[in-house]
C-alpha cells in the first residue's frame, strides 16, 4: 500500500478515527531531507502494510494541523494512535533506522 496523502480537511478521519496507526510524514516540497526519505516511507508502507498507514502531510499547502500541533522543522514524523500522538522523530534518517524506529514504537 502506497503512502496516502492527508490534508487539513481529511485529517480527522483519514488519522485520528484511523482503527490501525498512522504515521503521519510532515513535509514540504522544498525541503531536501524531505525528499531523500520519501522512497524509503514508500517502501515502508508496502512493507509494514498491514500494522501501520503511513501518510504525508504537505505543510505548505495544509497549515492549520501543522500550526495546531507546533510544527517547527521537517520532515517531522508523528504516529497517532487510537487518535492521540505517541511517538515522534524530527530529521531524515536512512531507511533501516526508520524501520527499527517505527517497529519499535508501534
Amino acid at each position: 500500500m502506497a503512502t496516502i496523502n492527508v490534508t487539513d480537511e481529511g485529517f480527522q478521519k483519514d488519522v485520528l478515527d484511523s482503527d490501525k496507526p498512522v504515521l503521519v510524514d510532515f513535509w514540504a516540497e522544498w525541503c531536501g531531507p524531505c525528499k531523500m526519505i520519501a522512497p524509503a516511507l514508500e517502501e515502508l508502507s508496502d512493507e509494514l502494510a498491514d500494522k501501520v498507514t503511513i501518510a504525508k502531510m504537505d505543510i505548505m499547502e495544509n497549515t492549520g494541523v501543522p500550526g495546531s500541533m507546533g510544527v517547527q522543522s521537517i520532515p517531522y514524523l508523528v504516529l497517532f494512535k487510537n487518535g492521540e500522538p505517541t511517538a515522534q522523530m524530527r530529521g531524515a534518517a536512512p531507511k533501516g533506522q526508520l524501520k527499527q524506529w517505527l517497529e519499535s514504537v508501534l
